[in-house]
């Protein structure tokens, strides 16, 4: 059973900068598509970011040129690296892991603050 634990979230003032690190057990991590989704209050969860087991990545609008996605495969490790963070970032960031045909898991969550 695929298991995932976010850590890095916290509070940041806008303009400012955090990263989000996601460590995955019971997987074969290098064969796995991972990714972050965000949900805000009362929202949908909604794409951040993926990245494939090629290294492919793809990017919501709204984070294009402001958000990175990399995984360090040694470590079972993907990351999000938040620049220039606004107001809208604000919600509780997911990580995903999906084996290709496979289902999606999913970690527990790490809150974002942004304040403005």
């Amino acid at each position: 059973q695929v298991q995932l634990v976010e850590s890095g979230g916290g509070l940041v003032q806008a303009g400012g900068s955090l990263r989000l690190s996601c460590v995955a057990s019971g997987t074969i991590f290098s064969r796995s598509t991972m990714g972050w989704y965000r949900q805000a209050p009362g929202k949908q969860r909604d794409l951040v970011a993926t990245i494939s087991s090629g290294g492919t990545t793809n990017y919501a609008d709204s984070v294009k040129g402001r958000f990175t996605i990399a995984r360090d495969n040694a470590k079972n490790t993907v990351y999000l690296q938040m620049n220039s963070l606004n107001a809208e970032d604000t919600a509780v960031y997911y990580c995903s892991h999906k084996y290709p045909l496979g289902s999606t898991s999913w970690g527990q969550g790490t809150q974002v603050t942004v304040s403005s």
